[in-house]
C-alpha cells in the first residue's frame, strides 16, 4: 500500500506476519545488478531489509518500508526535519492501523527513532542500532554533510580510487554520489538538531529502549569532511553506566564496524529476544 508523506511524495508500506507491531525502515525488496555486487564486495547484504523481516515476521507484525531510500528518491532539501520525520512515522502507523507499535531503526533512522519516541506516546518499544542515545555526534554529522552538500554543488568530487575490499576505507576520498537536493536535506535535518539535548530528551522515553553498536564503530573523515571524527561507539562503551541508568539496554558488538553491525546476523541475534521479552507474553 502507499502511504502520503508531509512533502505530498507517497512512500510503499509492506506488512508482513501477525503479533505485536513492528515499524521497520529498510527496504524489503532486495538490491540486484552491479550495485548489489558492488555491496557484496563492501561487505554489505543486498538482501539485508528481506532478511530482517524475515527474520522477525514470525513473531510480529513487521510493517516495512524504504523512508532512506524514499528520500533519495525523492528528496526534501528543505523540509526534511525531525517533525516532518516524526509525522510521517506516524502516518506509516496509522495507514497500517497500528495504534501501538516498536521502532526499529540504524544509523539516522535510529536518531529519528529517539526523535519518535519523545514526541508520541504510541510506542511500545525502541530500537536504536549505530547512534548513541546519548552524546550524539549532532555536530560532527552536520560537518560532514555541509561537506558532502558543497561538492555536489562545486562538482569537485573525488574520484573513487581502485582499492582491494581488504584495505582500509579511505574516508577523504569517498566519492560523493548524491545530487544537491539529496544532500541538502540531511543539512537540513542535522542544521534542526544541533540545539537537541539528547541527556535532557531520556525522561521522554517511557517505553523500553534498546541501543546497540560495534565497538569499532567510528570514522575519522579528513580535511575535505571538515576533520570530523564520528564515533557512535564510544558514548555506549565509555557511558554504559549512565545509559543504563536512562532505563537503556546496552549491547555492543566486539571489534565490529558501522556496516558489519548492520548486518541481519547481528542485528537479529539481540532484537529478536529483546523484543519478545518485550512484547510476547
Amino acid at each position: 500500500m502507499k502511504t502520503n508523506m508531509h512533502d505530498g511524495s507517497a512512500i510503499d508500506v509492506e506488512i508482513q506476519g501477525d503479533g505485536p507491531t513492528l515499524l521497520l525502515p529498510v527496504n524489503p525488496h532486495p538490491v540486484e545488478g552491479s550495485q548489489a555486487d558492488e555491496m557484496i564486495k563492501w561487505g554489505a547484504d543486498p538482501a539485508l531489509g528481506r532478511n530482517l523481516i524475515e527474520g522477525l515476521s514470525d513473531r510480529f507484525r513487521v510493517v516495512a518500508f524504504d523512508y532512506e531510500g524514499h528520500v533519495l528518491s525523492v528528496p526534501k532539501p528543505d523540509t526534511l526535519t525531525p517533525e516532518n520525520i516524526v509525522s510521517d512515522l506516524l502516518a506509516i502507523a496509522d495507514s497500517a492501523k497500528a495504534e501501538r507499535f516498536a521502532y526499529y531503526g540504524y544509523s539516522w533512522l535510529a536518531l529519528t527513532g529517539m526523535q519518535l519516541a519523545i514526541r508520541t506516546d504510541r510506542l511500545s518499544a525502541l530500537i536504536m542500532g549505530g547512534y548513541p542515545p546519548i552524546d550524539g555526534p549532532y555536530a560532527e554529522m552536520l560537518r560532514v554533510t555541509i561537506a558532502a552538500h558543497e561538492m555536489t554543488g562545486s562538482g569537485s568530487t573525488p574520484q573513487k580510487e581502485n582499492r582491494q575490499p581488504s584495505e582500509e576505507y579511505d574516508w577523504s576520498s569517498v566519492e560523493v554520489a548524491m545530487t544537491e537536493n539529496q544532500t541538502r536535506q540531511f543539512v537540513t535535518l542535522y542544521s534542526h538538531l544541533q540545539d537537541f539535548d539528547d541527556r535532557s530528551a531520556q525522561e521522554w522515553i517511557a517505553c523500553p529502549h534498546l541501543c546497540f553498536a560495534g565497538t569499532a564503530d567510528v570514522i575519522d573523515y579528513g580535511e575535505r569532511w571538515g576533520d570530523a571524527r564520528v564515533d557512535i561507539a564510544g558514548p555506549l562503551v565509555n557511558r554504559r553506566t549512565e545509559l543504563e541508568s536512562f532505563g537503556w539496554d546496552v549491547h555492543v558488538f566486539d571489534g565490529l564496524d558501522h556496516t558489519q553491525s548492520m548486518q541481519a546476523t547481528p542485528v537479529l541475534s539481540v532484537v529478536r529476544p529483546w523484543l519478545s521479552s518485550k512484547l510476547i507474553n
